[in-house]
C-alpha cells in the first residue's frame, strides 16, 4: 500500500484520450480534478471549478476519466489554424533570428527578463529585439545617457510599480524623451504578473511596508522555500501570455512596437 500510487493500474494497457480543451481529468496521484485549458510536449494545464491551476506530466496512466485510469496524448491531427507563439501571435516556422536591432528593451531584473524570454522569446527572435537587465532602476539616468538614445536607436525600459508619486516614475520623468519609452506595471514585483490562479490560490498576499516583498509573501503563503526556488516553480507554470495579468501583456507589447518602429526613421 505504501510503495508506490495505489490508484494507478500495475498492469495492463490503459485507455489513451487525447487530449482537447475542456476535457476533465482527474490526476490519479493527487486528485485534483479539472478541464484541460492548454498543453505542450512534457505538460498539460488543468482548471478546476474555483478557477485553480495545475500542471500535470503527460506520464502513462496518470489520469482518471470518468473513474478510469487513462493516458492522456497530444492529439494526432494538425491543428486547424496557424501555429501560435506563446504570446498569442502567429508563430514564423523555421525563421532564423533576425540580427540585432540597435534597438533595445531594458528590464529590471534577472526575473522580469526570464518570464519575457518565456512568453515573447519567439517574437523577440524574429523582430531582433535583444532584452537586457538593469539590477533596478536607481541609475537608469546614467543608462540611458550611455545608451544615446535617438530616432533609429530606441530604448524601452519595463519598470515594475510604476504608479503616480513612487520613486520609480520620478525617476521615469526624467529620461522622458523621444527615443525612450519607460513602460511599467502596478505590480511591487513581476511575480505579481503571474495570475495566482495559475499558482493554485486565489489572490498575492499583501506584505506590510518593511518587509522584504518576496520573503512575506512565501511566508504568508506557508511556504519554506526560497525566493530563487519559488521563482523556478513559478515560471515553470506559466505557459502563454494567458497566464499572465493584462497590465503586465499591454506593456510589453507596447515595448515591442515602439523599439521596431524605429527601423527605417532617421535620426
Amino acid at each position: 500500500m505504501l510503495s508506490g500510487d495505489r490508484r494507478r493500474p500495475r498492469k495492463g494497457a490503459v485507455a489513451e484520450v487525447p487530449l482537447e480543451r475542456g476535457l476533465v481529468l482527474e490526476s490519479a496521484d493527487e486528485g485534483f480534478c479539472g478541464a484541460v485549458v492548454s498543453w505542450d510536449k512534457q505538460a498539460v494545464t488543468l482548471e478546476d471549478r474555483g478557477g485553480r491551476r495545475r500542471v500535470f506530466d503527460l506520464e502513462p496512466a496518470a489520469f482518471l476519466v470518468d473513474g478510469r485510469p487513462a493516458t492522456a496524448v497530444r492529439p494526432s491531427a494538425a491543428p486547424s489554424g496557424p501555429a501560435r507563439s506563446a504570446s498569442g501571435s502567429i508563430a514564423v516556422q523555421g525563421a532564423r533570428s533576425r540580427v540585432a536591432r540597435e534597438s533595445r528593451i531594458y528590464v529590471e531584473g534577472v526575473h522580469d527578463a526570464e518570464l519575457v524570454e518565456k512568453v515573447w522569446g519567439h517574437d523577440l527572435r524574429v523582430e531582433g529585439v535583444v532584452v537586457e537587465y538593469l539590477e533596478g532602476v536607481d541609475h537608469l539616468p546614467e543608462i540611458v545617457a550611455e545608451f544615446g538614445p535617438g530616432a533609429r536607436r530606441r530604448l524601452g525600459v519595463l519598470v515594475d510599480h510604476l504608479v503616480p508619486g513612487s520613486k520609480e516614475s520620478r525617476i521615469a520623468e526624467q529620461v522622458s524623451s523621444p527615443g525612450v519609452l519607460v513602460a511599467g506595471h502596478p505590480f511591487v514585483d513581476v511575480w505579481q504578473a503571474v495570475k495566482p490562479s495559475v499558482l493554485g490560490f486565489s489572490a498575492w498576499p499583501e506584505v506590510p511596508r518593511g518587509i522584504p516583498w518576496k520573503e512575506g509573501v512565501l511566508r504568508a503563503l506557508g511556504s519554506d522555500e526560497e525566493p530563487g526556488e519559488a521563482w523556478r516553480r513559478i515560471l515553470g507554470s506559466v505557459r502563454t501570455y494567458a497566464d499572465l495579468e493584462p497590465e503586465l501583456l499591454g506593456r510589453v507589447e507596447e515595448l515591442i512596437d515602439f523599439v521596431t518602429a524605429a527601423e527605417g526613421l532617421q535620426d
